[in-house]
Parts: structure tokens; sequence; C-alpha cells
């Protein structure tokens, strides 16, 4: 099968996969659950940023076990290299949550989310002003830079209402 072939076909599987995400009985059926995983896993390995984003979320929200976890946060990272901005914010979520196999990272939070506020994430400046706030795991509280994220939520909050 040619290469085009092969994108376009990845790209109309996506497509339907992702229109029958939004149906609540086709999540009940396994096989068909499986299949539209593989459309999703397809076109996040074409390096397409929005799947990567999509499946690395359905991945870690819903995946079984560490091996789903680990790959969601690997196709997060990706997608946040990207430019996705929520990908980048959920990368930070968990970095400052952590884990059983990692410390939680606020050095690694607030870079994470510094790259979602890039990218126009409305709830990041809020996330940064509130680590530079209270301080977090290697990032000392900073009065100065808690007000400065502040100021960019609110202003993000007025834009966006």
């Amino acid at each position: 099968m040619s290469r085009l072939l092969w994108q376009v076909r990845a790209r109309l599987g996506y497509w339907l996969a992702r229109r029958l995400f939004h149906w609540s009985w086709t999540l009940r059926q396994p096989r068909l659950w499986q299949w539209m995983q593989g459309q999703y896993g397809r076109m996040a390995n074409l390096g397409d940023t929005p799947a990567q984003s999509f499946y690395g979320h359905i991945l870690l929200f819903r995946g079984q076990g560490l091996g789903a976890r680990e790959e969601g946060l690997r196709l997060l990272r990706l997608a946040a290299s990207g430019g996705d901005g929520k990908a980048a914010y959920q990368l930070g979520v968990q970095a400052l949550q952590g884990d059983t196999r990692q410390a939680p990272d606020g050095v690694q939070a607030v870079r994470w989310w510094e790259m979602a506020l890039a990218a126009g994430h409305p709830l990041a400046a809020r996330r940064l002003s509130q680590v530079y706030l209270d301080g977090a795991p290697g990032v000392t509280p900073d009065r100065a830079l808690a007000e400065q994220h502040a100021a960019l939520a609110q202003e993000t909050q007025v834009s966006a209402g």
C-alpha cells in the first residue's frame, strides 16, 4: 500500500473514531473500542500533534496499567513539544503530583506550565501564580512572580469571558 494511501486511510479512520468517541455506547463495545484506539494510535504515530494529545490523555486517564500511563505521558510530551497547550498543562499537573516512581517536581511543573501559557492555555497562568505564591518542591515562593502571573490569569479570564 502506498504511503499516501496509508495516510489517507489513517486520517479517515481517525476522523471516524473521533466521531464515534462522543457516543457512549461505542465505548462499551470492546471490539469497537479496540478498533478506535488503533485509529488513535496510528494517527499519533504519524506525528499528528492533536492526535498525540488526544490519545495521550485517553491513555493517561482511561488506560489500564503502568504501561498505558507511561505511553500516555510519552505522547503528551510529544504533543507539548509540538505546541499543544493542553498537553503541556497536563504534564505540569502530573509533574507536581508525582507518582510512586517519581517525587513531585515543581521546577518541571513550572517548565510545562510556562510552555502551556505560551501556547495560550487559559489555566496555566493561574497554576503558575499559585505555585509561585505557595512554593513547590524545588520552587521557592516569589510574590512578584505570583502577582505577575495572577495578572496574566485575570487578563486571560477577562478576554475569554
